[in-house]
C-alpha cells in the first residue's frame, strides 16, 4: 500500500526526521491560510497523488505571496496529473500540501528497500538528490552507495556514519545524517514498509538536514496490524477495480490486454497467463478468487471482469483441489443469471466433481466454449477473439 508525502512526513517525523514546516489543503483558501500560518516570505505547493516525478508534470509550484499559494492550488487541484509512474490515465488531484520553501545547498538521495537475494535490508544512497533512482543507475552509477542491514541485528550507528561519510557530508553534519538514516531504517522495520524514499534529502543554508520529499509503501499482508497505517489509504488514488476485489477478499491485478480471467491460484493464474501469451493473446487481468472459490466468489469475479471494458472475452479456468467443481459451475450459473456477459466464455474444469461441474454447466442455458486443458483454454480463447 502506498500513501502520501504529507503522510510519509508526519510518519518519519515521529522517528527523528526532520522535516520542513507544512499542512494539508483541500481548496485554494484553505491553502492561503495555511501559507499564512506556516509563516515565510517562500511557499511550495505539491500536488498529493501516489506518484513521484510530480514536479517534471507541473506538480510542484513554487510561491512568492499567499495569494500565489491559492492560485497554484486553484490551478492543481481536480486535475489529472500524468507522470511516468502513472501511466497515461494519470491521477487527480485532491489535496495540496503546503510547506515553507527551503534555502537548498546540497541535495542527497536515500533510499529503503528489501534486497530478497541478500534477505536483508538495503540501504541506498547517492550524492545526486532530486533525480529519480532510476536516472541516477543510468547516468551516474558511480555516486550510488549500497549498505546491507542484517535483519536480526538491525541498523547500527557505524553503519550509517558510513553512508553519510560516503556521500561527502560535512563533518559537523556527520551524526545528524546518521540519525536521520537511522530514523528511515526503524520506520522501515517497525511499520512493515517495503519501502522509504527521501529524495531530496536536503543540506539546508541553516546547517539542517531535512527531508524535503518522501515516499513510503508498505506490506499489504501486515496491515492487519497496522491500523495506524491502513487508515491512511487512500482509495482516489488505486484502480477502482483493484479496490473492488480487495474489499471482496480477491486477489486481482489489471493489464493491459482484452483476455478477461477467472482463476483459482496464483500459480494456476500465472501458468494461464503464459500460456495465453504463448497462444498470441494478451491477458486483461490476473484474478485468483482462491483455492476455496465460493459460488458467491465466482459471481463476485464475474462482477468484477464484467467492469472492465476492455476485456472481449473471458476465461474461466478452475483446478478444483480443495474446492469442488460443482460448487464453482453453481457459481457460474448463478452470476449469469445476474449478469449480462456480452463477450465469449471459455470454461475449463478440472479436479474435484468435474464430471457433476461439466453436466450442470452442459444442463444450464448458459452460452459457452467448454475447454478440457489449460492449453486448450487459452487457444479457444485466443481464437474466438480473432473471430
Amino acid at each position: 500500500m502506498d500513501i502520501h508525502e504529507y503522510q510519509a512526513k508526519k510518519l518519519l517525523a515521529e522517528f527523528g526526521v526532520v522535516i520542513p514546516r507544512g499542512g494539508i489543503a483541500y481548496s485554494p483558501e484553505n491553502a492561503e491560510n495555511k501559507a499564512r500560518e506556516i509563516g515565510g516570505s517562500k511557499w511550495v505547493v505539491k500536488a498529493q497523488i501516489h506518484s513521484g516525478a510530480r514536479g517534471k508534470a507541473g506538480g510542484i509550484i513554487l510561491c512568492n505571496s499567499p495569494l500565489e499559494v491559492a492560485q497554484a492550488t486553484d490551478k492543481l487541484l481536480g486535475k489529472k496529473l500524468v507522470t511516468n509512474q502513472t501511466g497515461p490515465q494519470g491521477k487527480i488531484v485532491n489535496r495540496i500540501y503546503v510547506e515553507e520553501a527551503t534555502d537548498i545547498k546540497k541535495e542527497f538521495y536515500l533510499g529503503l528497500v528489501f534486497d530478497r537475494s541478500s534477505e536483508s535490508i538495503m540501504v541506498v544512497a547517492s550524492t545526486e538528490g532530486g533525480m529519480s533512482v532510476e536516472e541516477i543507475s543510468k547516468e551516474k552509477p558511480e555516486s550510488i552507495i549500497r549498505s546491507k542491514i542484517e535483519v536480526a541485528v538491525g541498523m547500527q550507528k557505524f553503519q550509517a556514519r558510513e553512508i553519510a561519510f560516503g556521500l561527502g557530508v560535512a563533518p559537523e553534519l556527520i551524526n545528524r545524517t546518521a540519525d536521520t538514516i537511522i530514523g528511515c531504517y526503524r520506520a522501515f522495520s517497525e511499520l512493515d514498509a517495503t519501502m522509504v524514499e527521501i529524495n531530496p534529502l536536503a543540506v539546508s543554508g541553516q546547517g539542517q538536514i531535512l527531508a524535503l520529499d518522501c515516499k513510503m509503501s508498505f506490506d499489504n499482508n501486515a496491515l492487519f496490524r497496522r491500523n495506524q497505517i491502513s487508515e491512511l489509504r487512500d482509495k482516489t488514488q488505486e484502480n477502482p477495480s483493484e479496490v473492488y476485489a480487495s474489499d471482496r477478499g480477491l486477489n486481482y491485478v489489471s493489464l493491459e490486454g482484452n483476455i478477461g480471467n477467472i482463476i483459482n491460484g496464483a500459480g494456476l493464474a500465472m501458468a494461464s497467463m503464459d500460456m495465453i501469451k504463448l497462444a498470441g493473446g494478451e491477458p486483461a487481468n490476473f484474478l485468483d478468487v482462491g483455492g476455496g472459490a465460493t459460488p458467491e466468489k465466482i459471481v463476485k469475479a464475474f462482477k468484477l471482469i464484467s467492469m472492465d471494458e476492455k476485456v472481449k472475452v473471458i476465461l474461466v479456468n478452475i483446478f478444483a483441489g480443495i474446492n469442488r467443481c460443482d460448487w464453482v459451475a453453481e457459481g457460474i450459473v448463478q452470476a449469469l443469471d445476474k449478469i449480462e456477459i456480452n463477450v465469449p466464455l471459455v470454461i475449463r474444469l478440472a479436479g474435484t466433481n468435474v464430471e457433476k461441474g461439466n453436466k450442470i454447466l452442459r444442463e444450464s442455458k448458459i452460452k459457452y466454449i467448454e475447454a478440457n486443458s489449460l492449453e486448450d483454454a487459452a487457444n479457444k480463447a485466443v481464437k474466438v477473439l480473432k473471430k
